[in-house]
């Protein structure tokens, strides 16, 4: 078959004797690829084990030690292209080298500057995230026994007892208690704010002041009113959440005056407290919000993660106050079935007495009592719906708006390092004329303005670089504790939910053979 076959005309010039050459070797290596013979052990043993890697690339050639002993100029050209390729699938922070100028020229192939840099500083505030997690001291706080303490609406206020227990060697005892006062939370609130909130650290709000609420308590004849029974509850429940939020943070648990509200028995009275009262809250927050845009209104945004985060927040901040509207609605629809089947069950009772048929009547007053565990059951969810999943929407909705302050404070220190760079800018100009007009008498003065500009400039970048840095690591933080509050009350809820309903079915199943004895 070989003799048949013609080669191309690739050589005309050079004659049919280059051919006839061409033709005899490649005849000869066709019958030595037919009778060759077989292959060794080892060849079996490579084959094999070529044939068992499905997964290989087959693009990629792999060294082994034997490899690495041979002196073929193949296996010496196939190493670097292994080693690169290896290096490719390895991560960057392992195959980053010592040097810290190798090190920059490394990242800088891998990735884009920007990018693995803002990777590399979120891996760094997850690992301190959970880190400060693991070191955090046990700390629970009870609220308990709301009393009213003097008369009158002027001379009256409610007083709160806080229980708490520690292991935070911050506190001089693990176990203590006082009693405090509605003011002195929001002193409290105060005092962490304007100490913490500047550097990028998110304070957990204060419960708002409600002036209705409060003057219905104080005008209340006795504490066992209905009305002000749940405005207290609703306001004891608060203020522990705000203890037990601020306790949970690792700078704020270890603060002097966090310390001093648990365990000292008198402090000072709390004043300059009105503006933290319902609208005035939100009266601050838009003066802040105003003078925050208009000072930074030619802020350019240069790290994409914040500009992300913004957006995320305000969508959620969107969607938390919808889902909460929702949920106070269905809290109230609740609360007005419980009422209606209470009204309801007292009619069935009234008609089961007047009726003269006895299977009839026993019938009708069983349905009487069964509606009443009903509207039990009804009041029972509603306040579950209130307290377990409308108040979770409603603090974290103080807590987005706490987030953003955080935001407008970063806002803030950017301005203040601009400005500084201005003024620099500013100066060294002066300086510049001053040196042409040959004025030496005024550029002493100049140049110490130039150094003290300087510095500030130095120290406005330094603060908005921790104050970014602190933010990233609180925004994770909130978000960690967001998804694990979030799922551990939806559990909850839908549990109570579960039991509630499996109550109705029992309370109705134990009325049905009652509705099938009438004659």
């Amino acid at each position: 078959m070989a003799d048949e076959r013609e080669p191309p005309p690739l050589f005309e010039e050079e004659g049919e004797q280059l051919f006839k050459e061409e033709d005899k070797q490649e005849e000869e290596d066709i019958f030595k690829d037919a009778s060759e013979t077989k292959p060794t052990e080892n060849e079996k043993q490579k084959e094999l084990s070529d044939s068992d890697d499905l997964f290989g690339d087959g693009t990629t050639k792999e060294i082994s030690l034997d490899d690495a002993q041979d002196d073929e100029p193949a296996n010496l050209d196939a190493e670097p292209i292994d080693k690169k390729d290896d290096e490719d699938d390895e991560p960057v922070e392992d195959s980053l080298p010592s040097s810290p100028a190798t090190a920059t020229a490394t990242t800088e192939t891998v990735a884009a500057p920007g990018a693995s840099k803002a990777k590399a500083e979120e891996k760094n505030d997850e690992s301190d995230l959970f880190e400060e997690d693991q070191d955090k001291f046990e700390m629970e706080i009870v609220i308990t026994d709301p009393q009213k303490v003097g008369d009158g609406m002027m001379g009256s206020y409610m007083a709160y007892k806080v229980n708490t227990k520690t292991s935070n060697p911050a506190f001089k005892k693990s176990e203590m208690s006082v009693m405090r006062r509605f003011s002195d939370f929001l002193g409290l609130y105060q005092k962490l704010s304007s100490k913490h909130a500047t550097k990028g650290i998110i304070v957990p709000p204060a419960p708002e002041k409600s002036v209705v609420g409060m003057t219905k308590v104080k005008m209340a004849k006795t504490q066992e009113e209905t009305t002000s029974m749940e405005f207290i509850e609703k306001r004891r429940a608060s203020l522990a959440r705000f203890l037990n939020r601020t306790a949970n943070h690792p700078q704020l648990c270890t603060d002097s005056d966090f310390v001093e509200f648990l365990e000292k028995d008198d402090l000072p009275k709390a004043t300059n407290t009105q503006a933290l009262s319902g609208a005035g809250v939100m009266r601050v927050f838009n003066k802040v919000a105003d003078a925050a845009s208009k000072a930074t209104s030619k802020m350019t945004e240069s790290d994409q993660w914040f500009e992300e985060k913004q957006n995320q927040v305000d969508n959620l901040e969107q969607h938390l106050k919808k889902l909460h509207a929702s949920v106070e609605n269905m809290v109230l629809h609740r609360k007005d079935l419980g009422l209606a089947t209470g009204q309801f069950a007292k009619s069935a009772a009234m008609l089961g007495n007047s009726e003269e048929h006895t299977a009839l009547s026993r019938a009708i007053s069983q349905l009487a009592e069964t509606e009443e565990k009903i509207d039990a059951l009804h009041m029972e969810q509603a306040n579950t719906d209130f307290f377990i999943f409308s108040e979770l929407l409603k603090d974290y909705v103080g807590l987005i708006g706490a987030v953003k302050l955080t935001f407008r404070e970063r806002e803030k220190c950017f301005h203040v390092w601009q400005n500084a760079q201005a003024m620099l800018a500013k100066k060294r100009e002066t300086e510049a004329k001053l040196q042409s007009a040959g004025k030496p008498d005024k550029l002493a003065q100049v140049k110490s303005e130039i150094k003290e500009w300087e510095e500030k400039v130095e120290k406005g970048q330094e603060e908005f670089g921790k104050i970014s840095k602190t933010i990233r690591k609180e925004v994770s933080r909130f978000e960690h504790n967001r998804v694990r509050d979030f799922r551990e009350v939806v559990i909850k809820y839908l549990e109570a939910l579960m039991d509630h309903q499996q109550q109705l079915i029992k309370e109705w199943e134990n009325f049905l053979p009652e509705a099938k004895a009438i004659a």
